[in-house]
């Protein structure tokens, strides 16, 4: 239990450092980390709906990756964004547009195919398309989480795999307790979070560890 914890400490550091210094990403992903919840509690209640805002929640987070999140030479870890995209075990922002180029071409097959070859009734009313909609995006997410952790357990390791499943499914919770001054830092003008470079989470093996986010 104590390596797996260890693990679990080591993604999520990395991720906080490499991945997350502008306090604008943070405070995204502060709101995103709230639609999640909500997201988490209509999953059994209605599926569909939690399919959509899932995907709002989702769409939040990318935003303030790719519009917020310094690309360039990383100056706090003395490494470049190649390098942190290549070690990157999660999703890069390459693997992020193959997913949502997969996301948002869901609602046009839908329009073009409305039964999806026998998936769905065709719809009678547009709420039903919707509703078919938010299946589909809900599927998308499920599947590509799995479909990335079986790449982990077969590539890596099964623990690297279940470890960064877990990651994932409990980053809304950790997001809220690690950003939730992050607003406050952006209003006074903080762009990049200067906490960062003297940031220490307890974790002597970090330095050496693959960067697992």
């Amino acid at each position: 239990m104590s390596r797996l914890s260890d693990m679990l400490r080591t993604q999520r550091f990395d991720d906080y450092r490499f991945y997350h210094q502008s306090t604008a990403n943070q405070t995204l992903h502060l709101i995103s980390a709230v639609i999640f919840l909500g997201c988490y509690a209509l999953l059994f209640a209605n599926p569909a709906l939690a399919g959509i805002v899932g995907w709002l929640a989702m769409l939040t987070r990318q935003t303030g990756h790719f519009f917020f999140e310094p690309n360039g030479y990383d100056a706090v870890n003395d490494v470049s964004n190649d390098y942190k995209e290549a070690v990157k075990v999660g999703y890069n922002q390459t693997r992020k547009i193959v997913l949502l180029l997969v996301w948002g071409s869901a609602p046009i097959m839908l329009y073009a195919f409305p039964a999806l070859f026998g998936l769905f009734d065709p719809p009678a009313r547009r709420l039903d398309f919707v509703r078919h909609v938010g299946a589909l995006w809900l599927a998308i997410g499920i599947g590509g989480g799995l479909i990335r952790m079986i790449q982990l357990c077969a590539t890596r390791d099964v623990t690297t795999g279940l470890v960064w499943a877990f990651k994932v499914l409990t980053d809304p919770f950790h997001n809220i307790a690690l950003y939730w001054t992050s607003p406050l830092k952006l209003m006074r003008g903080e762009l990049i979070d200067s906490a960062i470079a003297d940031a220490d989470w307890g974790d002597g093996d970090t330095e050496q560890a693959t960067h697992l986010t």
